[in-house]
């Protein structure tokens, strides 16, 4: 079977290590700048970083409106932290004129768990991300993370926060090809969320 060419948009954030995780995956990996960089992919990768920053950057580039058409026509696309913001249709405290790529019917809550000093990690129960018998939690890694404060019906929780003053609060979503997460699982070295994602190709 051919590896998938997986892109990771190469703008800002967490380029490398989205593409080591891919990489150790199994998939063959390329760096999106520009929009000719888009064709021939079987799916992208949107990482952590700025959201705002990165909104700046996919319009100064043109590559909006072709990601808008790429989602729209079921390209697979996850996102990590920011990459969840740009995913979303809504953001409830987004800066004045700030865009997202959208496809997921969610509202994100920007910087919601707190500053960059206030990161953290969480151990998930969240058997739909790969969490096994054995291994049934999933570590993950916030900073400066949102969360999803409102899903469409078409959305399914992937995963939520299971202690702590943020209990309850949801950090993972999937819906049809799109999934997002509000942690960054491409630095904790767990690969089950790179994994999980990248069956959605195959599904297709």
């Amino acid at each position: 079977m051919t590896s998938p060419v997986v892109g990771v948009l190469a703008l800002q954030g967490d380029v490398r290590e989205h593409s080591r995780a891919l990489s150790a995956c199994g998939a063959q990996v390329t760096l999106v700048r520009r929009p000719a960089d888009l064709a021939g992919l079987d799916a992208l990768v949107l990482p952590g970083g700025e959201s705002t920053t990165m909104d700046k950057l996919l319009r100064r580039y043109e590559l909006m409106m072709p990601l808008r058409a790429q989602v729209a026509g079921g390209l697979p696309v996850y996102g990590s932290c920011a990459g969840m913001i740009l995913l979303a249709d809504r953001i409830a405290d987004g800066i004045e004129g700030q865009q997202t790529i959208g496809g997921l019917d969610v509202t994100v809550r920007r910087n919601a768990f707190g500053r960059q000093v206030d990161s953290f990690e969480e151990r998930l129960e969240a058997p739909a991300l790969g969490a096994g018998t054995q291994d049934p939690e999933l570590r993950a890694v916030f900073i400066r993370a949102p969360w999803v404060s409102e899903c469409g019906p078409g959305v399914e929780v992937l995963a939520t926060v299971s202690t702590g003053p943020a209990a309850g609060r949801i950090v993972a979503v999937r819906q049809g090809a799109l999934m997002a997460t509000a942690f960054h699982p491409e630095i904790s070295g767990d690969l089950r969320i790179h994994r999980v994602f990248l069956e959605t190709i195959s599904r297709r």
